[in-house]
């Protein structure tokens, strides 16, 4: 089979298109023929050594596609079945093996593209407005990268809760986007200090939860603008990661309080993450959320989607086709 590999860490460059053999099933896996695989920040982080895994690799961790063979112990899926993932790597590829508990069904109204878009974007927006600040109506909620990936769906999710959300944009272009999706303010970070809007939005009173997925760039600032007792919930960083910060600040700044979350620990048990992606797919197919596919690419040109990824030139998601 075809498929990305990574045999050192580096840019995008190191990744390069490779036959490899077609991974066999242990007893309580399948074999899912890839027909999409989402594209994230996650894989960049794995291909340039932030996050370690053993070399060579093959990246990805999102996808959908049609189960081709099974372990004999196999009983949640079968041959045939269309399914969806996330946290399972290996998914720049033609094939891809994971454990059974990841696979999820797609439903007959969910297009595989959907599926693979919206399963790490999402899950992670759904258990950061549902769980890690469970956002209520009236609240206000910063979302930085509203544009992004993870923001457009957590601004509509937001918007639907009837939270007032500020979004931030590096662009007029993704600034109009955002709007669209329902965010009520939108701040071009380049061209206004976000600190000072946000003060001037909420009359200085700052917002109830920052939901961020930046990281270094925005930390400091995001202190300042939050609410006594107010919540930061850190899930990404796209800047880089956020230095060490003395708790003591914490309670300086208001007795704030601060989460790093990744998606894994909101999708621990098998019940949890389809009771999550069931509601994730029922959305979708009812259109109460609007996914934005930004571009698909060759899986050959998984180098170029992470060169756009990383550039920030493009609003949503990307995909790879096999």
């Amino acid at each position: 089979m075809k498929a990305i590999r990574v045999q050192r860490t580096g840019g995008p460059e190191v990744m390069e298109l490779v036959e490899v053999p077609v991974p066999q099933p242990k007893p309580a896996e399948a074999v899912v023929k890839v027909a999409v695989a989402g594209v994230n920040s996650i894989d960049g982080y794995f291909r340039d050594g932030r996050y370690r895994t053993p070399l060579p690799f093959i990246p990805g961790q999102e996808g959908a596609g049609v189960v081709a063979a099974i372990g004999a112990q196999t009983k949640t899926v079968k041959v045939g079945d269309r399914v969806a993932w996330s946290g399972v790597l290996g998914s720049y590829a033609e094939f891809v093996v994971s454990a059974e508990e990841h696979l999820v069904p797609v439903p007959a109204a969910i297009s595989d593209e959907q599926a693979a878009a919206s399963m790490v974007h999402g899950l992670t927006a759904h258990y950061l407005v549902n769980d890690a600040h469970k956002l209520k109506a009236g609240e206000t909620a910063l979302v930085h990268a509203a544009a992004g990936g993870v923001g457009l769906l957590l601004v509509q999710m937001a918007h639907a809760i009837d939270a007032r959300v500020i979004g931030t944009a590096s662009s007029e272009e993704k600034a109009q986007l955002a709007r669209e999706a329902g965010a009520d303010e939108v701040i071009v970070f380049t061209k206004h200090d976000f600190e000072a809007e946000v003060k001037r939005l909420t009359d200085g009173k700052g917002v109830e939860v920052v939901y961020d997925g930046v990281g270094k760039a925005t930390f400091e600032k995001n202190l300042n603008v939050m609410r006594l007792r107010g919540m930061l919930v850190l899930y990404g960083m796209s800047s880089g990661p956020v230095l060490p910060v003395d708790p003591a600040k914490l309670s300086e700044k208001g007795s704030l309080y601060m989460a790093r979350t990744t998606l894994a620990h909101f999708t621990a048990t098998r019940e949890e993450l389809l009771a999550r992606t069931s509601a994730l797919f029922g959305m979708i197919a009812e259109g109460k959320l609007k996914l934005r596919i930004a571009k698909t690419y060759p899986l050959a040109d998984a180098p170029q989607a992470h060169i756009d990824l990383e550039a920030r030139k493009v609003a949503g998601k990307l995909l790879l086709i096999p």
